[in-house]
């Protein structure tokens, strides 16, 4: 297993999605997955106290339910990290994103407590702002998170899908401020990339561009370290399950993507990898470094994520790849 670190934690170069642990997938899958994962030496596990209210049968809550249960039946305390989000749960049942807790005061309060009693944590690892909140005031969010550290309730923060002018706003209040930093950053980003002038079909996406890739670049150089969580690493299969490609998003559709999957295939072939675990390799080691996020529902997927934390592509590998298209 490869590692790397947000703030002063060691944590798994390669993340584990629960989303649908708990739901979708059934509670003893879940727990082998997450006991392979653990034992692999996985120690990074992503979920949202919203998960999965958009799918029907579910409210909402059900992965940090499941991640709790899981915790206090392995007796996992400090070894695993869990980085988990507020602010997108819906306030009213059968509703969506219209009706979002949002990112108030009293919204981050409330749903931190609740993803603390449901994970049964006494200290959250990572809490992550969900998605933007125009009804709020950035630094009244940005309070609220520093309350949380200051009480012990919170040990690191993160922004998930915001715009990078508001990365550069968060990191200007609370260095005037005495906050504390965000300092870990979720979006969408995989080796294939998709054209930023149309929008993506998956509501509440954002994706990482080349802005936000050269501001964690610009804020290292100045000593301000951001670790970024990239969700759809692998963009639901897409590389290797021909139907999957055929669903992405018309953003994909453009000369760019046949000229990076006939690299991804030239190094696939070099390193006897398969297109997942290049694409996976690739990531951990762009600059800046990424960590990929996996969402799997078989140990078999599991597996081959976590060989591909084993894979260090070349300079030369890695720069064919990044300039293809």
């Amino acid at each position: 297993m490869r590692y790397t670190t947000i703030g002063d934690r060691r944590v798994s170069a390669l993340c584990l999605g629960a989303m649908k642990f708990g739901s979708e997938t059934d509670d003893a899958t879940s727990a082998a997955l997450l006991d392979r994962f653990v034992a692999a030496g996985g120690t990074f596990v992503d979920t949202a106290d919203c998960y999965q209210y958009w799918v029907e049968g579910f409210e909402g809550h059900e992965s940090e339910t499941f991640l709790g249960r899981w915790r206090r039946e392995r007796g996992v305390t400090d070894e695993v990290v869990i980085a988990t989000k507020l602010g997108a749960q819906p306030t009213v049942p059968g509703t969506g994103a219209e009706t979002k807790e949002g990112l108030s005061a009293r919204a981050v309060a409330t749903a931190a407590e609740r993803s603390r009693e449901r994970l049964g944590m006494d200290r959250l690892d990572v809490l992550y702002a969900h998605n933007e909140d125009p009804r709020t005031p950035l630094p009244e969010t940005l309070e609220a998170f520093a309350a949380l550290v200051g009480e012990g309730a919170v040990s690191h923060l993160g922004l998930s899908n915001h715009r990078a002018w508001k990365l550069e706003r968060a990191r200007a209040v609370t260095e005037a401020r005495g906050w504390p930093r965000p300092r870990v950053l979720q979006y969408r980003y995989s080796y294939l990339q998709p054209r930023l002038d149309l929008p993506l079909r998956s509501a509440g996406h954002m994706h990482a561009t080349p802005e936000l890739l050269d501001f964690v670049r610009a804020e290292a150089a100045e000593g301000r370290e951001y670790t970024l969580v990239a969700y759809t690493s692998l963009l639901w299969g897409a590389y290797t399950r021909p139907e999957k490609a055929a669903e992405l998003d018309r953003a994909y559709d453009h000369p760019g993507t046949p000229a990076r999957l006939a690299v991804l295939d030239e190094v696939a072939r070099e390193t006897g990898a398969t297109r997942n675990q290049v694409v996976l390799a690739w990531l951990m080691g762009s600059d800046p470094k990424v960590v990929p996020l996996v969402g799997v529902s078989s140990l078999e997927q599991l597996d081959e994520a976590i060989e591909a934390t084993d894979l260090v592509l070349s300079d030369e590998q890695w720069r064919r790849m990044a300039e293809a298209g």
